[in-house]
């Protein structure tokens, strides 16, 4: 195995290189998204508020419901998880809040995307609601969607780090 590059640093330092350390922002920004866009906007608005659909509409209501229940903890998982990530780089380093933001937005953005298209569309395991023409919720679905993925990656390419050197 390659002896890895020099960094400078003493061997007890904890920071990280910076191009890790933005991976690591980015990742957290965009789990906290997704992690978000699961359990906030789609379980909050539309499972419980609106009650239009469950994540799993195929079987009972008992079943559809228990798919919310694991839908919901896995949600609260990622976010929290993006959280430790984000403390880590905090501890690491400064955060360059404006990839983390553009990362936010990515992560919304494609879980949205991701539902609308394979878990509606590919998989059926769900509709946006039943009983309508699903085509304008179809569209404002994805559409947003795409809207937010774009913003979040125009964000993320305005905000990122300018290389070491140049």
């Amino acid at each position: 195995m390659p002896a890895a590059a020099p960094t400078g640093r003493s061997p007890g330092d904890p920071a990280s290189p910076p191009d890790d350390t933005d991976r690591r922002t980015v990742l957290s920004g965009f789990l906290f998204g997704c992690g978000i866009a699961a359990s906030m906007i789609d379980l909050l608005v539309f499972h419980l508020g609106l009650q239009w659909h469950h994540f799993y509409d195929l079987s009972t209501t008992e079943v559809a419901l228990a798919a919310d229940g694991v839908l919901h903890a896995v949600g609260w998982f990622i976010t929290v998880w993006s959280l430790f990530l984000l403390a880590d780089v905090r501890r690491r380093a400064e955060v360059v809040w404006r990839r983390w933001t553009g990362a936010v937005l990515a992560g919304v953005g494609a879980f949205q995307l991701f539902d609308g298209v394979i878990d509606h569309k590919v998989l059926g395991i769900h509709q946006i609601r039943y009983g309508v023409d699903l085509l304008p919720y179809d569209a404002v679905w994805i559409g947003s969607a795409l809207v937010i993925l774009v913003a979040g990656v125009l964000v993320l390419r305005h905000a990122r780090p300018v290389p070491a050197g140049g």
